[in-house]
């Protein structure tokens, strides 16, 4: 689910594409946008505290079979939340999982890491060692 929700709308509406015609399903929750409260911790480990408030939008579907898929996205599209609970959905029947793996979360996750890894090189680049010389008259 995670590699869902951090997906491009883009990217997962072009994965999704691959699947052909997906199964029907009925709305449990439309998707609805609204916002949520993000919580950090000071230094990592520290007190909680309030970040502040993020944009999302979450819906739950159930397929022909009963299945339920549920999902929240950061951000107002909810299309891409429809997708990404479609998804849940299917990677619970035995007969989609491993297509859904191949498909839609294999490459997506693939694609991300790309992305974070040339995003850590460039900032490397602009890496700055300092370091302080020890005079020898001590």
């Amino acid at each position: 689910m995670r590699v869902l929700a951090l997906a491009s709308p883009q990217a997962l509406n072009d994965a999704c594409a691959k699947l052909g015609a997906l199964p029907p399903y009925q709305w449990l929750r439309a998707p609805q946008t609204g916002m949520t409260m993000v919580r950090a911790r000071a230094g990592g480990t520290g007190e909680q505290f309030n970040l502040g408030e993020m944009t999302m939008t979450r819906c739950a579907l159930t397929l022909d079979d009963g299945t339920v898929g549920m999902a929240y996205v950061q951000g107002r599209d909810a299309r891409h939340a429809e997708q990404a609970a479609m998804m849940d959905g299917l990677l619970q029947s035995p007969a989609w999982h491993r297509r859904i793996i191949d498909t839609v979360i294999d490459p997506l996750d693939h694609a991300r890491q790309t992305a974070l890894a040339h995003r850590s090189r460039v900032a490397a680049q602009t890496k700055v060692d300092f370091f302080t010389l020890v005079r020898g008259e001590n």
